[in-house]
C-alpha cells in the first residue's frame, strides 16, 4: 500500500503546480502531541487544474482509546459521535488510498503530518514520508519578504484568510479547515504567480 502511494506520487510530482493532483488536509486530534494524543477526524479536499473539488469532499470521524475528554471544548467532537467511527488502521488505509497521487496541502502541516506519519507507523510498521505544501510557510515567507512583523495570531488560517479577503467560515470541523486551506493556498498561489507558472518547489522549504 505505502509503495503503491509512493509510486503515484512520483508519476505526478514534475508536473507544473496548476496542474498537479494537490489534496487539502486537516485533522481534528485530541491535543498537540503526536506520540501521544490521537486522530478524531480527517477532512479532504482535492484540488484539480486549480480548482477545489467541492464535491469531492470527505469527512472521516476515528475511534479512539478512551475519551476526548476536555479537547471537545476545541474540536466540537463528542464521545457519542464516534460510535460509527472507523478504527484507526481503517482511516489510514482510507487516507492513503484516497490521497495517492496527490502532493497533500494543510496550514501548519509539521503538526498534521506528524500524526500522520505516527498513525501509519503504529498500524503498519513502515515509515512514511510525504509531500506536503504547508500554507502557513508560504504566507509567513511572503511576509517576511516583505518585510512585516509576525505578531502572535499572524499565522493562523482565519487570518492569513483575511489578508486575501477570504471569508470566515462559522461551521468548524475538518472538512470545512480543509476546504478552507485549498482556497487559501490558491489564493497564494495566484498572488506569487503573477505571469510565471510556478513549479512545486517554489512552495516547499
Amino acid at each position: 500500500m505505502i509503495s503503491d502511494y509512493n509510486r503515484a506520487l512520483v508519476a505526478q510530482i514534475s508536473k507544473p503546480l496548476s496542474q498537479l493532483p494537490l489534496m487539502a488536509v486537516d485533522l481534528e486530534m485530541t491535543g498537540l502531541d503526536c506520540q501521544f494524543d490521537q486522530i478524531l477526524s480527517i477532512g479532504l479536499i482535492p484540488i484539480h487544474n486549480g480548482l477545489l473539488q467541492v464535491a469531492k469532499s470527505q469527512h472521516l470521524l476515528v475511534s479512539i482509546d478512551g475519551s476526548v475528554g476536555d479537547s471537545a471544548t476545541i474540536h466540537g467532537i463528542l464521545d457519542n459521535q464516534l460510535t460509527q467511527a472507523v478504527s484507526a488502521k481503517q482511516a489510514m488505509a482510507w487516507f492513503l488510498e484516497q490521497s495517492k497521487g496527490h502532493v497533500l496541502v494543510a496550514h501548519h502541516a509539521p503538526l498534521d503530518l506528524c500524526f500522520l506519519k505516527t498513525e501509519i507507523q503504529r498500524c503498519y510498521g513502515q515509515t512514511m514520508q510525504f509531500v506536503a505544501i504547508d500554507t502557513m510557510a508560504v504566507e509567513k515567507k511572503r511576509l517576511l519578504r516583505q518585510h512585516d512583523v509576525i505578531k502572535e495570531g499572524t499565522l493562523r488560517l482565519d487570518a492569513c484568510r483575511q489578508r486575501y479577503g477570504l471569508p470566515v467560515y462559522t461551521a468548524h470541523n475538518a472538512a470545512v479547515d480543509a476546504l478552507a486551506c485549498g482556497e487559501l493556498l490558491l489564493a497564494q498561489m495566484a498572488g506569487i504567480a503573477g505571469n510565471d507558472e510556478l513549479s512545486l518547489f517554489d512552495l516547499l522549504g
